[in-house]
């Protein structure tokens, strides 16, 4: 027998031996932990992205599928292409029936439905069908390019003028039954009985359709008219030169001169709010227009309605003249929005870019 005695010395390094194993072979194990986690992570993003092609790819091939024998299979696929054309047909209808007497709608529309009937030749039944589906996308399209352009004119004539287009379309309409304010292009599709992306076209042209025409029908209220008829603009709004004082003051409208008794006209629709002489104004005409919106005639030689009278667009209500505080024939032209004077020349502005969108 043989003794061994282990000394302190032998001790810890015996002991330091068996720690370095130890760490070797936790560290290993570790590596080891964090290589399967993360091969197992990537190659389940492998399979999803893979599994995820597969679908997209299986979903293109069944669709392309469905087109190919829709085109290559008579009897049933042209019945059923043709009922297809039918509901794409009676939903452009509801479109276009919004669209009719529009001004420019005839001349917008026109080339397009030419081109249509010019194209659709071919002997084969199931093309001609086809040629019919692509005539229907080019319609849609020229109907929703005009609607638009329509649409962007009238808004660009009321910021002009300072009032918020919003605030004069109502935030209901419709469209031929179902409504155009559908947040859900499904539902449309449903209830219209056409694809998701042409209920989706048809919404945004009957909506900017809806719009213009609400607009267009606005600005026939407001006054965006002119005054005066072939009268030069003599003085603008804004600070200038009194020419009494002859320190810069505030004038709150626009000058127009002409010969005497020249014909004063209602820049809009409205009710005959005051007539008479005002301070510095001399004879004076107040219309108000309603939504908080007025104009004012001033320096008349004479005025030729009454209070409380309803006057029309274009209207002759009086006669230019140098009345009040002027020096000189011409008409001072204002216009009040909710009792303060904006710059009329905003307004006439408008009023042409709304001629340019009728």
């Amino acid at each position: 027998m043989r003794a061994f005695v282990l000394s302190t010395s032998r001790q810890i390094a015996g002991a330091s031996v068996l720690a370095g194993v130890a760490l070797w072979m936790g560290v290993c194990t570790a590596a080891m932990l964090i290589s399967m986690m993360s091969a197992s992570s990537a190659d389940r993003e492998i399979a999803r992205v893979k599994a995820q092609s597969e679908r997209w790819i299986a979903d293109r091939q069944a669709r392309l599928d469905s087109a190919v024998a829709q085109l290559n299979t008579t009897g049933s696929s042209t019945a059923q292409l043709a009922d297809d054309v039918e509901k794409r047909h009676a939903a452009l209808a509801m479109l276009l029936t919004d669209l009719k007497g529009a001004p420019g709608a005839a001349e917008a529309l026109t080339p397009a439905i030419d081109r249509a009937l010019a194209s659709n030749t071919s002997s084969n039944p199931v093309r001609r069908v086809e040629m019919v589906r692509m005539s229907q996308e080019r319609l849609l399209d020229a109907a929703d390019d005009f609607a638009k352009s329509r649409a962007d004119r009238l808004r660009l004539a009321f910021r002009l003028a300072g009032l918020s287009p919003t605030a004069y379309v109502p935030r209901n309409g419709a469209l031929g039954g179902p409504l155009i304010e559908s947040r859900d292009p499904r539902a449309l599709a449903a209830v219209l009985d056409v694809d998701e992306d042409f209920a989706v076209r048809i919404q945004s042209a009957a909506r900017d359709t809806t719009e213009a025409s609400s607009l267009a029908e606005a600005a026939k209220s407001l006054p965006f008219a002119k005054p005066t008829v072939e009268s030069r603009r003599s003085s603008g709004f804004g600070v200038r030169f009194d020419p009494f004082t002859h320190r810069p003051a505030l004038h709150s409208g626009l000058d127009f001169s002409g010969a005497s008794m020249s014909p004063v006209l209602s820049t809009g629709p409205g009710t005959v709010s005051f007539t008479g002489v005002r301070s510095g104004y001399g004879n004076t005409i107040e219309v108000d227009h309603g939504r908080g919106l007025k104009t004012r005639y001033a320096h008349l030689r004479s005025i030729g309605v009454a209070r409380g009278q309803r006057v029309a667009v274009g209207q002759r209500i009086g006669g230019m003249g140098s009345t009040g505080r002027s020096t000189g024939t011409h008409l001072h032209y204002e216009v009040w929005v909710n009792g303060r004077a904006q710059n009329p020349d905003r307004f006439l502005k408008a009023g042409a870019h709304v001629l340019q969108a009728g």
